[in-house]
């Protein structure tokens, strides 16, 4: 059993007992969280679809770490001007162990 979620303008294939990154939740390490927007589900009795979500659907999960993504490096040049302009960035993310998934 599988189910396609929404969370953080990001469409996620996720199951039960898997651990998925997704964009920052303002939630404590241990928090339950809960992902209402579900847009597909499979299982053995086939598939059902949202239109766009599945009305009573939910998919639970269990806060393990938030943390930050890799720096990114940004980097503005002009020639001849003296012109420099160094950025960096480090996206935070929340990374979610699922428990259940239920209709």
């Amino acid at each position: 059993m599988y189910a396609i979620i929404q969370t953080g303008g990001k469409q996620i294939k996720v199951q039960e007992g898997q651990l998925v990154k997704v964009e920052k939740l303002a939630a404590e390490v241990g928090d339950t969280v809960t992902f209402d927007q579900v847009l597909m589900v499979v299982d053995s009795e086939g598939v059902k679809l949202g239109q766009p979500v599945i009305d009573g659907a939910v998919v639970t999960g269990t806060v393990i770490e938030q943390g930050k993504g890799p720096k990114v490096i940004s980097f503005r040049y002009k020639r001849r001007k003296r012109v420099r302009v160094k950025k960096g960035h480090r996206q935070p993310f929340t990374r979610v162990k699922i428990e259940s998934i239920s209709l």
